[in-house]
């Protein structure tokens, strides 16, 4: 299933089920079809997907360093930040704007 986010603020964001997913379960909301995250929710959800973000890259360090202790090459898997950045500028644009985040309207 593919979803597109909309908001007044910026650009839609089209993205797949699988990442769709897997920024609701870091946000800690569930992934319906249809929904809308209000301007007041924003900003602790915007800190909810940045702390993620920031915790992968942390564990990507560790996981580099362990790797390169063995000698073994880091398997190249997706970055949460590089897949989720233009889902977290929507949010961020809505944000300054005071405009919800829309989906499947």
């Amino acid at each position: 299933m593919i979803y597109k986010f909309r908001s007044k603020a910026g650009p839609d964001v089209i993205m797949l089920a699988d990442l769709s997913q897997r920024i609701f379960d870091v946000l800690n909301r569930p992934l319906e079809s249809r929904g809308i995250l209000t301007a007041e929710q924003l900003p602790s959800l915007i800190s909810l997907l940045e702390t993620a973000i920031l915790k992968d890259l942390e564990d990507r360090a560790q996981q580099d360093l362990r790797s390169q202790e063995g000698g073994e090459r880091p398997k190249l898997v997706d970055r949460l930040g590089q897949r989720a950045y233009p889902f977290l500028e929507l949010m961020k644009q809505a944000k300054a704007k005071d405009e919800p985040v829309m989906w499947g309207v």
